[in-house]
């Protein structure tokens, strides 16, 4: 049985960030973390550069792992591609929304899809 190979890595920029304590149960962020989280992400107006290969998806200077529930949409009405997803970044856990507005979004979209479907079928 061949083992499928995970795509090419995708690198793309994104407009906007959001990443919240998720699930509830799990350790709390102490307020040293949540104040890097807010000025690198959430404050921070420039864009954002995502690297996803393999497994792992990198936004600036945050790795984040133990990907899952993975979700990938274009919303309507909207030159955009979203993307939300459950992961594990330094000793926390997080719910991640990535936004990217980029003329590119229709291929970012397509890669995007390509990757999840490759690297967490159903």
């Amino acid at each position: 049985m061949s083992q499928k190979m995970p795509p090419e890595p995708i690198v793309f920029l994104s407009d906007k960030i959001y990443v919240h304590h998720w699930p509830l149960d799990t350790p709390k962020w102490d307020s040293k973390f949540k104040e890097r989280v807010d000025q690198e992400l959430h404050k921070n107006k420039k864009l954002k550069k995502i690297q996803i290969k393999g497994n792992y998806i990198q936004i600036n200077n945050f790795l984040f792992t133990h990907l899952q529930k993975i979700g990938i949409t274009i919303p309507l009405f909207k030159k955009e591609t979203t993307m939300v997803f459950e992961a594990k970044f330094d000793d926390y856990f997080a719910h991640v929304h990535i936004t990217s507005k980029g003329v590119n979004y229709l291929e970012i979209f397509n890669s995007l899809m390509i990757w999840k479907n490759t690297m967490f079928p159903e």
